[in-house]
């Protein structure tokens, strides 16, 4: 599988949301940009990324002496002050950034934001909420991804019950409408498309549907 190709990143608010996120992207090789009004927020995060900055987000003329509109994406992750969200994400919109996330406080805030043009507008706590709330419901389920429209990836542990069965013997399609992806057996991917493999108790299954139907599968209905 090709490397994906790095990108460069503004993070614009260094609190504990943006300071992950930052320190993240550079961990995976990308060119990170970060920006706080707080020196100590600044300092924090100076030796984990390729640069850091003090500069006010709401100030146009600061981000752009920081190169902010040569960046491929910004993430506007002030939190705490609404007026300082909105006018850096306008700010950064201005200076023609092509991709801008924005951290959102409640879902007022989303409508406003996604007017205003962000490409993606995130409300942390309520994502990782749900996220949370999903796996403790049923814990079968490792985890998942969103795909949009309806339709899910997930990471589905492999009950004793199935031990030893066939996968194409389970009735993914027939009777769920959901397929396997493949699965992972330890550190081992295992195909899934010929259907003839069997499942080991605590095999990851990575099954793709919608919500429902893997509700009714992780609940053996």
């Amino acid at each position: 599988m090709p490397k994906p190709k790095s990108r460069s990143f503004a993070v614009i608010g260094l609190g504990t949301f943006g300071t992950t996120v930052a320190s993240e992207l550079a961990r995976f090789g990308n060119h990170v940009l970060g920006i706080d009004l707080q020196e100590s927020n600044v300092s924090r995060v100076a030796d984990t990324i390729a640069e850091a900055a003090i500069a006010d987000g709401r100030d146009d003329q600061a981000l752009r002496e920081v190169g902010v509109g040569s960046y491929d994406v910004a993430v506007v992750a002030i939190g705490e002050e609404l007026d300082a969200n909105i006018l850096c994400t306008m700010n950064v919109r201005m200076l023609g950034v092509p991709t801008v996330w924005v951290k959102a406080m409640n879902r007022t805030h989303h409508r406003i934001l996604s007017k205003l043009g962000a490409d993606r507008v995130i409300l942390p706590e309520q994502e990782i909420g749900r996220h949370i709330a999903q796996m403790l419901h049923n814990p079968l389920v490792r985890d998942y991804v969103s795909l949009g429209n309806g339709f899910h990836v997930v990471d589905f542990r492999v009950p004793q019950s199935l031990d030893g069965t066939r996968i194409d013997r389970i009735g993914l399609a027939e009777k769920f409408d959901l397929r396997a992806l493949g699965l992972m057996r330890g550190s081992d991917y295992v195909d899934c498309e010929a259907g003839a493999t069997e499942l080991r108790a605590d095999d990851k299954l990575l099954l793709l549907g919608r919500r429902e139907n893997l509700r009714r599968f992780a609940a053996g209905e």
